[in-house]
């Protein structure tokens, strides 16, 4: 068999592709509603919690700049990415882009680091969800079966839900999501309103707080890469600290690029996709920023810091409402909560939404099992929501998440680099493809993108990193050992006509005859 490198799937035989009735997903979006999703997904309960303790614990005021820092990097990546989703408009985001340009075995690779990144994205943000739901009716949502394993009962009813509603069609869940993006973004501008009553100009200073010094916590595995390289002192406040919180909080911009992944469903993806993507950075980013101003302009940075109960050893992180009740505005805790729910429940919805959308196009493609790519009478791809649906479910009901946002992080920042890198691959070998959307100023653009990630990559952890490269090992186990044999390229070089049922039938009645579709 050929090379997996050469295995390249040109962007005409993509486009082909989605006519196939049995795998074809109906067009219903618009431009709006693809900004619709990107700001559903982005503006979750991070602006919440992940402003006040990154402010606390790592940058001080300066967290606003590290909001910046990290929406440039998005809005490099962003640009990138809207040209290929005008130009390839397939479902599977930077998996069918990477497809286009560097061949099948780097698309596996990619796609495999997509379902890292939006599968454990829509469990961590589920058991989010999950600890404001207690907040709310005062009890936790979950049961305690042994000493050392719980059953997150709210963060699975959520999944569920919202896999029913996406296996019912993308449209119906759009118009749901905008119901519940229009009152988060409503209580963010509450918030950022009512709070900049209580801004004082003198919690500003230092904009940048002197560096912390070496923190034993901090060394070794816990240290970022680029602190491990240089020998720098701790990663806690000062110029150092303010690229960790960059890399940090570049987890609230996740689930931008989930826009991509629903180029095939979208009427008029030459125009919409740039459009949905840019557009809803652009909101999100003057959200967050504005957010993150007000929380270290309402107290000094020091009371936001993590705190440890000397008797329990339990620490407790700041939130926005820790903010507002240094000020005795104790009604805003509620408000928050209400915001923080509605926030996580579409962001959980879209994370979903495009893991289904990856898996998807890696089905149809038969790197997984083909018959996860066909799609019912509501042009849906029901088999592959519910399988996503049920393993989400699984890891939020029983699994710690932890400090997994990081592995988010990394995983999306690696998707980030490959597009870029696409963009002057394909400019190159294929300067006659019609483009909706060009990004300007090729290659610095590009290229300024590639480097800004990279950036952004240094600075996550050494533990990250590994647990990085581990789950990169598995996948080239899992390509070589299925995808390698089982691709529609395998099977066309084998002389197979494979439909999405993956099964070859003999139309000659065993005699070696030609194979059909079925």
């Amino acid at each position: 068999m050929s090379s997996p490198f050469k295995r390249v799937k040109s962007v005409e035989q993509s486009i082909s592709d989605t006519d196939d009735p049995d795998t074809k997903l109906r067009k219903d979006l618009t431009s709006w509603d693809l900004t619709v999703f990107g700001v559903a997904v982005v503006v979750g309960a991070g602006i919440f919690t992940l402003t006040a303790r990154t402010a606390g614990n790592l940058a001080g005021p300066s967290v606003s700049l590290a909001f910046v820092l990290a929406a440039i990097a998005c809005a490099l990546a962003a640009l990138c990415y809207a040209e290929f989703a005008s130009t390839v408009p397939v479902a599977g985001s930077a998996y069918t882009f990477t497809f286009a340009t560097f061949g099948e075995f780097i698309a596996w690779i990619i796609g495999w680091d997509l379902i890292l990144e939006f599968a454990l994205a829509a469990s961590v943000v589920a058991k989010g969800w999950s600890l404001y739901l207690g907040n709310v009716i005062g009890s936790a949502a979950s049961i305690q079966i042994t000493d050392s394993v719980s059953f997150d009962w709210g963060a699975v009813l959520l999944i569920a839900v919202l896999t029913v509603l996406l296996a019912l069609g993308t449209k119906l869940s759009s118009r749901v999501s905008l119901v519940i993006t229009a009152i988060k973004v409503m209580v963010v501008l509450l918030v950022i309103v009512v709070g900049a009553f209580y801004i004082s100009a003198k919690n500003f200073d230092p904009y940048v707080p002197p560096a912390a010094g070496p923190d034993e916590d901090a060394n070794g595995l816990h240290q970022t890469l680029f602190s491990a390289i240089t020998g720098a002192e701790g990663s806690t406040f000062g110029w150092y600290g303010l690229l960790a919180a960059a890399s940090l909080v570049f987890f609230a911009f996740i689930g931008f690029d989930v826009v991509a992944t629903t180029a095939e469903e979208t009427k008029n993806p030459q125009k919409a996709m740039p459009r949905g993507i840019l557009g809803s950075l652009a909101i999100v980013t003057v959200l967050y920023v504005a957010v993150s101003l007000v929380v270290s302009g309402m107290v000094p940075y020091p009371e936001l810091a993590d705190k440890t109960d000397p008797v329990t050893g339990e620490v407790s992180s700041a939130t926005l409402t820790t903010a507002f009740e240094v000020h005795g505005v104790t009604w805003a805790g509620w408000v928050i909560d209400l915001g923080a729910l509605a926030g996580l429940t579409t962001v959980v919805m879209v994370l979903l939404l495009g893991q289904t959308r990856v898996g998807f196009a890696m089905a149809r493609d038969g790197l997984l099992p083909r018959g996860l790519a066909h799609t019912g009478k509501r042009g849906t791809p029901v088999r592959f929501t519910i399988l996503v649906g049920i393993i989400s479910g699984v890891l939020a009901g029983f699994f710690p998440m932890g400090t997994l946002e990081e592995m988010v992080n990394i995983g999306t920042l690696f998707a980030f680099v490959l597009v870029s890198v696409g963009v002057l691959i394909l400019r190159r070998t294929r300067p006659d493809l019609e483009r909706g959307f060009r990004v300007p100023l090729v290659p610095l653009v590009p290229i300024l993108s590639i480097l800004a990630c990279l950036w952004l990559m240094l600075n996550l952890s050494v533990e990250t990193w590994i647990r990085f490269v581990v789950w990169m090992v598995l996948g080239i186990v899992v390509y070589f050992c299925y995808g390698y044999r089982n691709s529609v390229f395998a099977r066309r070089e084998r002389g197979e006509q494979v439909g999405t049922d993956g099964v070859a039938v003999d139309t000659a009645g065993g005699d070696g005859g030609p194979l059909r579709d079925t």
